[in-house]
């Protein structure tokens, strides 16, 4: 992988750095900042293509994803009382 040297003057380099996550690269922070970001809408019609069956075994899926996250929610919430 390639690599761009830049230069930066210290008052734009230090709100960069505050804005970088604790892991994260600049090079990551700046794709994370700038990279075109998606709109739910943009996904409208994305499983438009499945058939009837195929959309019925991803709503089974997520049901049973749903009842996992609640079920482990309750375990939480008894566990904090």
């Amino acid at each position: 992988m390639g690599a761009k040297i830049i230069a930066l003057d210290p008052e734009a380099y230090a709100l960069l750095k505050a804005q970088r996550k604790r892991v994260e690269s600049f090079s990551d922070l700046v794709k994370r900042h700038f990279r075109p970001s998606c709109r739910l809408a943009d996904f409208a019609g994305a499983w438009s293509d499945l058939s009837a069956k195929e959309r019925a075994e991803l709503r089974k899926e997520r049901e049973t994803g749903r009842a996992i996250d609640l079920a482990r929610a309750d375990r939480i919430r008894r566990h904090s009382e």
